[in-house]
């Protein structure tokens, strides 16, 4: 181990020190050469498109594999974690993009999982929902400790892997996408406890594809592309057009595609649709239109379009589709009828990660794949080659969707649905925890969507997003329509008043 009194660069600060890492999977070379430098209370940005080297770099912070070369140290001493258990004892933590909360426990015994709280031999229940419930509501999520993890909605169960984080009582917290399923006022609660902790002198390496929320939150940039650090920046206030040219190696603009403009026949209509997440939900969808769907987390989004699929069921009001009213009593029946959600957790829900992208294609579309009865190889080989071709997935038909990108993996989500020819494709969250780069694809096919006739609805966290893909923005607000606003009148500030009605 080097004398870390002779790193350069490093003198003066007692935090952490990564010198000359490096990681080859196969013939992949995941990380090459990586210095980093953390300080006590900084908030360190790491930002990358998807398959950058960040993933690997934070896993070898966080011992859960170690590095091939270089060294690390920490608060002084040399640092080699042999497990994730052994960084958390060091006071480094990871939290997950992808949730890692065991479904059928509540939520305090999921946030303080391997370390439950005891009196006298047994699991001190009402010390563990305590303390539980106090981590939530300083994320300012007011559900019950004691609820099963498995009925939250994504966003929640998010804010439960940070609340379970913050009681490790960690000096090194890794953030990997920890906003991907906020909305703007969640965000903020988490901003303010980061802000709370750096005070304390607790540091951040902050991972993510927002990068609006960089200049926010952090204090420095570090940049990697292809394994490699590309740019580094003493401060976070860098125009995003320039870290979008670091990350990808070129010039990209977050310019939104040209949709074009709506037919003028009604495809969907929802009238007053009620569930116990939202009342009174009415409006229409046009040809050819995009339909954008905003409100703050937990405004009942996600819950109205998955009625309108149906998915869950509603106590009144009507869904109709080409003007023919629906008998919602499953998602078949808006399956049959046109209707394809693209969900907003596209591993949970949207794909089997470990059967090939030639299968998920298939999967909801046996009637239309096999031929006479039958289902070969070679037919679904033929029908997912034309998916890969048409979205431009980076894959082939046998590969199993687990190894695409976020990006990639999102278009064979959609890719499965739009075999079906629908009339309507709900997408909700279609670009969370995915690089700028994979944005811009995303972006593109849902204008192509548009632009071929089909009724496009969005539902997203990212409200330039939203304003920047829809023809008109319905707002919601605590499951209440609040407004249907046009695109010319749908500004941010305009739809953030509405959803805080």
């Amino acid at each position: 181990m080097t004398d870390i009194s002779r790193l350069p660069g490093d003198e003066g600060h007692n935090g952490l020190v990564v010198r000359g890492v490096s990681k080859r999977f196969g013939a992949t070379q995941a990380l090459d050469q990586i210095d980093l430098d953390v300080r006590p209370g900084e908030v360190v940005a790491l930002l990358g498109e998807n398959g950058a080297g960040k993933s690997t770099l934070s896993n070898i912070i966080a011992g859960t594999f170690p590095s091939d070369t270089g060294h690390m140290v920490w608060q002084g001493r040399p640092y080699e974690p042999k497990s994730p258990g052994d960084a958390i004892n060091h006071g480094i933590g990871l939290i997950h993009q992808e949730m890692r909360l065991l479904p059928d426990l509540s939520v305090a015994e999921n946030v303080f999982l391997g370390r439950l709280p005891a009196r006298g031999g047994r699991i001190d229940r009402a010390e563990m929902n305590r303390r539980a419930e106090q981590q939530l509501r300083r994320l300012g999520l007011d559900i019950s400790p004691t609820r099963p993890v498995r009925t939250l909605r994504v966003a929640a169960q998010q804010q439960v892997e940070i609340a379970k984080a913050l009681t490790l009582d960690a000096r090194l917290l890794i953030l990997d996408e920890p906003t991907a399923a906020l909305g703007g006022e969640e965000t903020d609660h988490l901003f303010e406890r980061i802000d709370a902790l750096r005070n304390e002198g607790v540091s951040f390496v902050y991972v993510s594809h927002r990068l609006e929320e960089i200049a926010r939150i952090c204090d420095r940039i570090v940049v990697m592309r292809d394994g490699q650090c590309v740019a580094t920046h003493p401060t976070a206030q860098v125009p995003v057009p320039q870290l979008v040219e670091e990350m990808v190696g070129r010039s990209i603009e977050r310019i939104f595609p040209d949709t074009g403009a709506p037919g003028a026949n009604e495809v969907l209509r929802v009238e007053g649709l009620t569930n116990p997440s939202f009342q009174d939900v009415s409006f229409s969808v046009r040809e050819g239109e995009v339909f954008g769907i905003a409100g703050i987390v937990g405004a009942g989004r996600t819950e109205l379009v998955r009625a309108i699929a149906g998915v869950d069921p509603v106590t009144s009001g009507t869904v109709a589709v080409g003007g023919r009213v629906l008998r919602l009593r499953g998602p078949r029946d808006a399956i049959e009828a046109g209707v394809a959600l693209v969900p907003e957790d596209r591993k949970g829900q949207g794909a089997v990660l470990d059967m090939s992208i030639g299968d998920n294609v298939a999967l909801p579309n046996l009637d239309r794949v096999a031929r006479r009865g039958w289902l070969t190889p070679q037919r679904v080989t033929e029908v997912a080659t034309d998916a890969i071709n048409l979205l431009t997935v980076k894959g082939r038909a046998s590969q199993p969707v687990r190894t695409l990108s976020g990006g990639n993996q999102q278009k064979v989500v959609i890719a499965k649905w739009l075999e079906r020819k629908p009339k309507v494709v709900i997408l909700d969250e279609p670009t969370r925890g995915i690089d700028v780069g994979a944005r811009a694809a995303i972006y593109e096919v849902i204008a192509d969507l548009a632009r071929s006739g089909m009724a496009v609805v969005v539902v997203s966290s990212d409200l330039d997003e939203v304003l920047g893909l829809s023809h008109r923005v319905l707002v919601l607000s605590r499951g209440r329509q609040q407004g249907i606003l046009p695109a010319e009148e749908a500004t941010g500030v305009a739809v953030m008043r509405l959803a805080t009605a």
